[in-house]
């Protein structure tokens, strides 16, 4: 049997994919030494690079109760690989402008034990040197129990992202929303932090002050008519307080009574005077809820650097993650450690389904070299062709499983995400 799926790992540069194989055989002595010839025959031909991969005895139970976990954990498999992809992605999103540094944060450190948690396991390194985690996941019970316990852990785990992405989201989109109000152009863009208590009267019965945007090209018409464009318009109240590409905003001070008349003879003029009234306390509201959003941000979800001290000399950096962030890193790990345990167990029931009972087969990782999958296909076939006339054989009796079956291949589809580095692609079919 032969699980084959990938890994973007971005160990030799970002993006870059590394390939993994599967494989179980029968652990009788002729299969065994088929191994022992595979194993020799990839090696000297450097072909892959293989490992053993230790699976421990489950409890079978029946093959019925086998039949229905296998269906099971292709779809745990799929869902496994899907949640790893999306906290992937959203580690990427937080981080922002440090994308290029989110490969420390996807690791697979959640199964070490405490006092090795300061090493950096990263992914390849983990699957290759793959250990059950009997603590987490206890082999002595019911193989559904085990299988059930996983699937609550990550069921838990895409509760808690879409959650925390939610609050995320909402943060970051109210904070874009504030921003967009600064930019633009005189006509969409907030006024706040242009303008000032002394560019306006206030507080006045007869007299208001309006904001007027004039094109470039009438600055000089603006300065030579605007005091004739009404009735009652304030002498020498005009002055520009702010520019963009396109024109200037002027002040212009006139009794409140002719504000409509003043309107039409202005835009008749193509002036275009922008509704705004000075609220000292609105602007005050609005400064605070930006800094208030942008400091939430940077602590709650962003890195940032350090310096700790030890008297009154600085001996080293120290990054700290936001809560999200360092809530994405521990979890990114869990949920990965967990998705390779769910492979360890599809090897399980699907060789118990293919070679029977008494369970005796051997499973072995494969990392084929680059442009190398072809021959080493090849050499798979070749080693194990024995167990191809069973497999023929076992065709005119589809109801009977032969404990020889020949090896079978569970496919996988190449998915989109070079541009998210830790992003895990094997989806098994």
């Amino acid at each position: 049997m032969l699980l084959w799926f990938w890994l973007v790992t971005g160990e030799k540069k970002p993006g870059s994919m590394s390939e993994f194989w599967l494989i179980s055989a029968p652990g009788d002595k002729e299969n065994l030494q088929a191994l022992e010839r595979m194993n020799t025959v990839t090696s000297k031909s450097n072909l892959s690079y293989n490992t053993k991969f230790m699976i421990p005895d489950f409890k079978v139970g029946t093959l019925d109760s086998l039949v229905g976990l296998s269906d099971e954990l292709g779809k745990l498999d799929a869902f496994a690989e899907s949640l790893i992809r999306r906290m992937a992605q959203s580690v990427v999103e937080v981080m922002e402008d440090a994308k290029g540094m989110a490969q420390e944060n996807l690791l697979a450190n959640g199964g070490l034990k405490e006092k090795m948690k300061c090493l950096k396991i990263d992914l390849t390194s983990f699957v290759t040197h793959f250990e059950w985690d009997m603590a987490k996941y206890p082999a002595k019970q019911p193989l559904v129990s085990v299988v059930d316990t996983v699937a609550k852990q990550l069921a838990q785990i895409e509760t808690d992202l879409k959650s925390r992405m939610v609050s995320y989201n909402t943060l970051k989109t109210n904070l874009e929303n504030l921003e967009r109000k600064s930019m633009g152009n005189l006509f969409t863009r907030t006024l706040s932090d242009i303008v000032s208590k002394e560019d306006f009267v206030l507080d006045s019965e007869y007299l208001i002050t309006l904001l007027v945007i004039v094109p470039k090209q009438s600055y000089t018409q603006w300065q030579k008519t605007y005091e004739s464009l009404s009735d009652m318009v304030v002498p020498r109240s005009t002055k520009l307080i702010a520019e963009d590409n396109e024109g200037g905003l002027f002040t212009v001070t006139l009794f409140r009574k002719v504000i409509d008349d003043f309107k039409t003879k202005a835009k008749e003029n193509k002036f275009t005077v922008r509704e705004y009234y000075y609220d000292e306390k609105e602007i005050k509201r609005e400064r605070e809820e930006m800094s208030r959003l942008l400091s939430d941000k940077k602590q709650q979800y962003q890195t940032s650097c350090v310096a700790l001290k030890k008297g009154s000399s600085t001996f080293r950096d120290h990054k700290v993650k936001g809560p999200l962030l360092r809530w994405l890193k521990v979890n990114f790990s869990e949920a990965f450690i967990a998705w390779i345990h769910i492979k360890a167990l599809r090897v399980f029931v699907e060789s118990v389904l293919r070679y029977g009972l008494p369970v005796n087969f051997q499973a072995v990782l494969l990392q084929p070299k680059k442009s190398s999958t072809k021959r080493l296909r090849e050499v798979l076939n070749s080693v194990f062709r024995h167990l191809d006339q069973v497999a023929a054989a076992s065709i005119l009796d589809v109801g009977t499983r032969s404990r020889n079956s020949r090896v079978s291949t569970v496919r996988s589809a190449s998915l989109p995400g070079r541009d998210c580095p830790g992003t895990v692609l094997g989806r098994l079919l």
